[in-house]
């Protein structure tokens, strides 16, 4: 195989979103890095999502999504990492190496550490298996930011928004500024997904019914979308909303295609990497921060997971053995799962102290219960777990755990 160039960065980080950007400004001013991303402009999801929201934890400012994925570029570039847009890794040499495709040809990288910072995606309507004719008009969130915000489209007429989280009133939003008008957000959870401060404003600025308890049977119109049906949970009734435009939201899947070729053990029901506190993989010397661990966290907390890498990654680089020894984490219903999956003795706590976890049911005042054996640790929580966003739990609720026993399973004790 020939390649147009070999690199041999200290530190190669793919993926230049939040997570990894920040991750490159702070390894960048002790070793050299270079990030590399498949779309011609660095940033991630917030490039296009134009609205006020981003950077609260990180950088304790509230910036639109470009304007803080504008700063995250400056603070990388700033450092001295060196980021290579429109460069997409296609595999693993025979080497070891990644194999990368650009404009100016077939690349082959050598670093000495790698951090996968792919993300997630939101799965499209084919993809969840929704019957009906294939018009012209559906739609994902990042589609419709995509066209709005970097291409500036104009829209008109009804939309219907299929999903009930935070980036369902994000879509809303774009909507509204694009010209269409969003007349219904669906979702089957009986309150939309959305933190509450959210939900309220939303419905009176937007005008927006929002729709519980129901799922979309059939998405209506040939050359053009005309319509969505939609069936009662509960009642088993049917009814049509007229639609102009239908958005997919949420439903979020990692971008775990490299994790996956490269063989790293991964969380079946996540369908992402298992990593330790740390953020260390299955293979020596592969980390794997942001939304392809959690899908999906708001851009803020993904950031912290490129802060919290990196002294990791640097002790990696200088030859420092991680730690071996550890206890996998595991949960019941309705968690679905957690992150990190391994804690390990003598290793640095996670992120922000925080263990983040996926629930398949509302619970509004969750007791979170580690058990390895008996019980070990047990917290009741002020804010609900809720479907469509991720649950945060103090991690000192593994303070007793036995290293040298078997897994720690953590449940919601309360989640009738």
């Amino acid at each position: 195989m020939s390649y147009t160039t070999t690199l041999t960065p200290s530190v190669l980080i793919v993926g230049a979103g939040p997570a990894g950007l920040t991750a490159a400004a702070e390894l960048a001013r002790s070793t050299d890095v270079l990030v590399v991303d498949r779309e011609k402009t660095a940033g991630g999801i917030p490039r296009h999502s134009d609205h006020p929201g981003y950077g609260m934890r990180d950088r304790k400012s509230f910036m639109t999504g470009p304007a803080y994925a504008r700063r995250l570029v400056a603070e990388a570039e700033k450092a001295g990492a060196q980021i290579m847009t429109r460069t997409q890794v296609t595999g693993y040499a025979d080497d070891g190496g990644l194999e990368a495709t650009s404009p100016e040809g077939r690349i082959l990288i050598r670093p000495r550490a790698t951090i996968l910072a792919t993300g997630a995606r939101e799965r499209p309507r084919m993809a969840r298996r929704i019957p009906g004719d294939r018009p012209a008009g559906v739609l994902t969130t990042g589609q419709l930011q995509n066209m709005v915000h970097l291409h500036g489209e104009r829209l008109s007429g009804r939309a219907v928004i299929i999903g009930g989280e935070l980036v369902s009133w994000s879509a809303a939003l774009t909507l509204k500024e694009a010209g269409a008008k969003p007349v219904a957000l669906v979702t089957e959870h009986p309150t939309s997904e959305s933190y509450r401060v959210f939900r309220g404003p939303g419905r009176l600025l937007f005008g927006t019914r929002v729709v519980t308890r129901s799922k979309v049977v059939r998405v209506i119109g040939r050359g053009r979308v005309t319509g969505v049906e939609i069936e009662d949970l509960d009642s088993g009734r049917r009814s049509v909303i007229d639609a102009d435009w239908v958005v997919f939201t949420g439903d979020w899947v990692p971008d775990h295609e490299l994790a996956r070729m490269a063989g790293l053990d991964m969380d079946p029901a996540a369908k992402s990497p298992r990593v330790d506190a740390g953020l260390r993989t299955s293979k020596d010397g592969v980390f794997a921060i942001g939304n392809l661990l959690h899908p999906v966290e708001t851009a803020d907390v993904a950031a912290l997971d490129g802060k919290h890498v990196a002294a990791q990654v640097l002790a990696h680089l200088g030859g420092g053995r991680a730690p071996t020894a550890g206890v996998a984490l595991v949960v019941e219903s309705p968690l679905r799962w957690v992150s990190p999956n391994i804690i390990r003795p003598g290793d640095v706590g996670p992120a922000r102290n925080r263990l983040l976890f996926w629930v398949d049911r509302y619970v509004a005042r969750p007791a979170v219960e580690a058990r390895q054996g008996g019980v070990i640790g047990s917290v009741r929580l002020a804010w609900p777990a809720a479907p469509g966003r991720v649950f945060r739990v103090p991690a000192s609720i593994l303070d007793r755990v036995d290293y040298s026993a078997g897994p720690v399973t953590l449940s919601i004790v309360n989640a009738e």
